[in-house]
């Protein structure tokens, strides 16, 4: 099973070959920014880009008659800010 390897953004700019060498191996590189995920780096045929579609699709169609029961998105977001 492939690995997720966290790395924070200025040490990958260091490591950059050995990076590419596990996520062509099948390993999972997600880049951070001050502690936060900001890029993924995965092996070119790791990514079905019909299947990300397919899976894009299906979320918008489950999503159709969701209701926020009077919440606004705007406040939900604020909400998450604080």
């Amino acid at each position: 099973m492939a690995d997720t390897i966290r790395i924070a953004a200025a040490q990958a700019r260091k490591t950059l070959g050995a990076l590419l060498d596990r996520a062509e191996h099948g390993d999972e590189v997600v880049i951070t920014r001050n502690g936060r995920p900001v890029a993924r780096l995965v092996s070119v045929d790791g990514f079905d880009r019909e299947k990300a579609r397919q899976a894009a699709k299906n979320i918008i169609a489950r999503s159709n008659g969701v209701a926020l029961g009077g919440l606004k998105i705007k406040d939900l977001v604020n909400e998450g800010r604080s």
